[in-house]
């Protein structure tokens, strides 16, 4: 069967090129980064559950979590806990099958604290977070649909996944700030940088303004004075950095909120604003590609905790942006593209309802066959996605 593969030529401006562009990112200490990553693990570690017991993965959609903020009290050394950190856990997932029981909740809670242990490092999670999974049984529709799919399994939604490349020097610089600050080398010679990071990047013409949040540590620190050097050297590490990323006139702000003159300043215990009262919820964060792009096409799904065999979107998501990557990296006479892949609830997720690509380039009429031929393959492949995403090779946020 032809899929129905619809290859346009843009007739917008590139993001690059327009006058104004604006690209954001929330790093892995923030929030909704922290239940995102959180979710989606748990997925992961049922995903792995199931095919160990079954040799297949079962119905699962865990996309539904949230973490309530806590309170502490901060200062220079130090300081305290005056409320914990709350996870409710939630969503669906198959817990017996083959007269095998599988333990869910210990799974999803376990693999919780394991994830806050390895990614916010200054967290005493025994002690100052509370855990709760009210994960239950998902729809029978919805698990028979799974269950009954053949080897190209069909769409449990009726939902759209969106990407697009190349990344323009803002979405460069926005996203690579973050990943330089959450490095382990940076926080080895740098440990009073937290994790909870918070990048924004306006472009007005050929000038570049970027503002950092970053959450700093409390016990790296002896005085306002001392973070106010530390903050400055972070500040000309990332000006740095960016020179290495564009050419263009690029103004770095760091902590804007920051009145040293009154001592007010962005000091946490942990090194995450989810310390004193910041929420979190999954999908309100970072797009598979890891930014939030308001210029581009976005879709608003929560790709992480989502089931990664017929959840579309999940793997639309996935799979649009790596198809608009690997269609610049093999045709490098497409300036820009933006795919849009449109599913019907219960048909093959390798027939989409829509393959919609469209792109920018001076020889179009030469390369649109060859695009073609590029989506073509990829969405006969499209079952590969899942083992990416089980194998942690295929980032959701």
């Amino acid at each position: 069967m032809e899929r129905n593969i619809i290859i346009e030529k843009a007739s917008y401006v590139p993001v690059p090129k327009r006058g104004v562009e604006l690209v954001e990112r929330k790093g892995i200490g923030h929030p909704d980064s922290i239940i995102d990553g959180i979710m989606e693990e748990i997925s992961r570690g049922l995903s792995r559950e199931y095919i160990k017991e079954f040799g297949k993965i079962l119905h699962h959609n865990v996309d539904k979590g949230q973490l309530c903020g806590g309170a502490t009290e901060v200062e220079y050394g130090g300081g305290k806990f005056l409320k914990p950190i709350f996870f409710l856990l939630t969503g669906r997932a198959t817990e017996e099958a083959e007269g095998k029981k599988i333990e869910v909740q210990h799974i999803a809670r376990e693999t919780a604290r394991n994830y806050l242990k390895g990614v916010v490092r200054n967290l005493d999670v025994e002690n100052d977070v509370e855990i709760d999974s009210r994960i239950s049984g998902g729809s029978k529709d919805l698990v028979e649909l799974f269950l009954r799919g053949p080897a190209v399994p069909f769409a449990n939604d009726t939902s759209f996944g969106a990407g697009f490349a190349p990344f323009s020097d803002v979405e460069k610089i926005v996203l690579e700030i973050e990943n330089y600050l959450n490095s382990p080398e940076y926080k080895q010679i740098h440990p009073e940088v937290g994790e909870d990071i918070k990048v924004m990047g306006l472009r007005q013409g050929d000038k570049i303004k970027v503002t950092v949040a970053i959450a700093f540590v409390s016990k790296y620190m002896s005085s306002l004075q001392e973070y106010a050097e530390k903050k400055a050297k972070v500040k000309e590490d990332i000006e740095k950095k960016v020179k290495e990323i564009t050419p263009l006139d690029t103004e770095i702000f760091v902590n804007t909120a920051d009145h040293e003159e009154k001592g007010s300043v962005y000091l946490t215990l942990t090194g995450t604003s989810a310390e004193m009262g910041d929420d979190g919820s999954v999908g309100r964060g970072n797009r598979v590609n890891g930014l939030i792009t308001p210029f581009r096409s976005m879709t608003l799904e929560a790709a992480a905790g989502k089931n990664p065999v017929n959840h579309v979107g999940k793997i639309y998501s996935v799979l649009a942006h790596e198809m608009a990557f690997d269609i610049v990296r093999e045709y490098p006479q497409v300036e820009d593209v933006s795919i849009t892949l449109l599913s019907q609830i219960g048909k093959p997720i390798d027939q989409p309802k829509v393959a919609s690509i469209v792109i920018v380039s001076d020889e179009y009429d030469t390369v649109k066959d060859k695009v073609h031929s590029l989506v073509d393959k990829q969405l006969e492949n499209v079952t590969e996605i899942t083992n990416k995403i089980v194998e942690g090779k295929a980032k959701v946020f």
